[in-house]
């Protein structure tokens, strides 16, 4: 593990138990409190930071809340870089599969956690309403659910026997925990993208949702 990296583990487990009460600098991911004791706001690298394509058409934004987030996994390969800048070619690995190769405007997802626990913003205007709290935009990642689900997608495949790290499992709750508070959802409405079709998607992580509502609630 890096020097940076083990830093940002410590600052992140901090956070996780309430000890950091602001931003943190040095670059690395930070955790602030965003309002009094409400959800922690995660470091989210917006689509201008990791410097994605444009949309290829219009990107619809839903005057409303999202009723429930919807978890994934990319089934992108288990890497050991948990650098940002893997996070950063993750989502473009994740934006040319979904343009290129499913036809679609943008990522499918609105975010994405990366096996380091750095996260990205997705599809394009996701992160201002998700700041916002009052209104999303309608992804492609979830049959039936695009216009009511916020989809978060996890790097890696966890679909025969792998398991998140650490670092990605712990900024999957804080950031799962943001989302519910912004759109106040309720932890119990924390699905996996098998709920709502016939696919492998999670893997093992739809095996861990009991645990990821009962700490997301926890958060909250």
């Amino acid at each position: 593990m890096t020097t940076e990296n083990a830093l940002r583990r410590r600052l992140l487990l901090a956070a996780t138990a309430g000890l950091v009460t602001g931003a943190v600098g040095l670059g690395t991911a930070h955790q602030a409190l965003a309002r009094g004791a409400e959800a922690l706001e995660p470091d989210i690298d917006s689509t201008t930071a990791w410097g994605a394509r444009p949309p290829r058409g219009t990107i619809t934004t839903l005057q409303y809340r999202p009723t429930k987030i919807v978890v994934h996994h990319t089934v992108s390969a288990n890497t050991s870089d948990f650098s940002r800048g893997q996070a950063h070619s993750h989502a473009h690995w994740v934006q040319d599969l979904h343009m290129d190769k499913n036809g679609w405007v943008d990522t499918g997802y609105h975010f994405l956690v990366s096996r380091g626990g750095w996260i990205t913003e997705g599809r394009h205007g996701s992160l201002r309403t998700l700041t916002g709290g009052s209104t999303f935009v309608q992804g492609a990642h979830t049959s039936g659910q695009n216009n009511q689900a916020i989809g978060i997608a996890n790097e890696g495949s966890y679909h025969a026997g792998a398991v998140p790290p650490a670092a990605q499992w712990e900024v999957l709750v804080l950031m799962c925990a943001y989302v519910c508070d912004q759109y106040r959802i309720p932890a119990a409405r924390i699905y996996g993208h098998k709920d709502f079709g016939d696919t492998l998607c999670p893997g093992v992580i739809h095996d861990m949702l009991p645990r990821l509502r009962d700490e997301v609630a926890s958060r909250m």
